[in-house]
C-alpha cells in the first residue's frame, strides 16, 4: 500500500508498507519498497504542474501505479526512467507503460537491454550532462557507469530559496539505481568495472555535490555524501 505525507522523511520504507513522503518547494518525492528484493521505486512530481516521474519500475504494477495515483490522482504519468538494465528493475516496466501510456527513457548503453529485458519499446535514450524536465522541475542525468554500461543517476538541486519544512538551499537530491549505497559502490563483475564506478562516483558526484546531498539509492535504506565522503579511499582499497 501507498501512504500519505510522513512527518519526517527517513527513506526508511518495507516491502509492503507505506510510501515515504519528503514534500519540498518544487517537488514531492515518495517512495517506496517492492518486490522481494526490497528494490525502491520513486515518484517525483512538480509541484506546480503536476507532471510526474516514475523512477525504477521494479516489481508489483498495482503498488505501483497506486503510487503514482497517489501523486496524480487522475493517474498522470509523464515519464519511467529505468536507471540501469538488470531484471529486478524492469519487472513491473511493461505493465506500467500499458496502464499509463508514459513514455519511457534509460541511460544510452543500457537502452536496448532494458526494452529486451522489459518486453517495451526502445526507450530513450540518456545520455550524461542531459537534463530532463518534469514539468518546471530540471532533473539532470549523471552516467554512473559500471555496475552497468548505461547506468545513470538523476540529480535534482533545491532552489536557494526555499521554504518548506526541512528544506535545503541548493541541496541535490540524488537518486543513484544501484550505483551508490550506503557503505559502498554497487557490485560489479570484474576490477576493470570497478575501476570505472569509482572514478565516475569520485568525478561525476563526490567531485560535483556537496556533503548535504541526499542519495537514494535502488534497494534499502537512504544516505548523504557527506556519510559516505571519508570512505572513498577505503573502497578503492579493497576493491569492491
Amino acid at each position: 500500500m501507498t501512504g500519505a505525507e510522513s512527518p519526517g522523511y527517513t527513506g526508511d520504507v518495507v516491502t509492503g508498507g507505506p510510501a515515504d513522503v519528503r514534500v519540498l518547494d518544487e517537488v514531492v518525492l515518495r517512495k517506496v519498497s517492492v518486490g522481494p528484493m526490497d528494490n525502491a521505486a520513486y515518484t517525483l512530481v512538480c509541484r506546480r504542474t503536476g507532471a510526474q516521474l516514475l523512477v525504477d519500475a521494479a516489481a508489483e504494477p498495482d503498488q505501483l501505479l497506486a503510487l503514482v495515483g497517489d501523486g496524480s490522482p487522475p493517474g498522470r504519468l509523464d515519464l519511467v526512467v529505468t536507471t540501469h538494465r538488470h531484471a529486478d528493475h524492469l519487472g513491473a516496466l511493461a505493465a506500467v507503460l500499458a496502464a499509463t501510456g508514459a513514455p519511457h527513457a534509460a541511460g544510452a548503453d543500457d537502452a536496448a537491454a532494458v526494452a529486451a529485458g522489459a518486453g517495451t519499446t526502445l526507450p530513450r535514450a540518456l545520455r550524461h550532462g542531459e537534463v530532463l524536465a518534469v514539468g518546471a522541475v530540471a532533473l539532470e542525468v549523471v552516467a554512473l557507469r559500471g555496475h552497468t554500461p548505461g547506468g545513470v543517476a538523476l540529480a535534482y538541486r533545491e532552489p536557494e530559496l526555499v521554504r518548506a519544512d526541512g528544506a535545503v538551499p541548493g541541496r541535490v537530491h540524488l537518486l543513484t539505481g544501484d550505483s551508490l549505497f550506503p557503505g559502498g559502490p554497487g557490485r560489479t563483475t570484474d576490477p576493470t568495472a570497478f575501476a570505472a564506478l569509482m572514478t565516475d562516483l569520485e568525478q561525476r558526484v563526490f567531485g560535483r555535490f556537496g556533503d548535504d546531498t541526499w542519495v537514494y539509492p535502488g534497494h534499502g535504506r537512504d544516505t548523504t555524501l557527506g556519510a559516505e565522503r571519508p570512505h572513498l579511499a577505503a573502497w578503492r582499497a579493497r576493491g569492491w
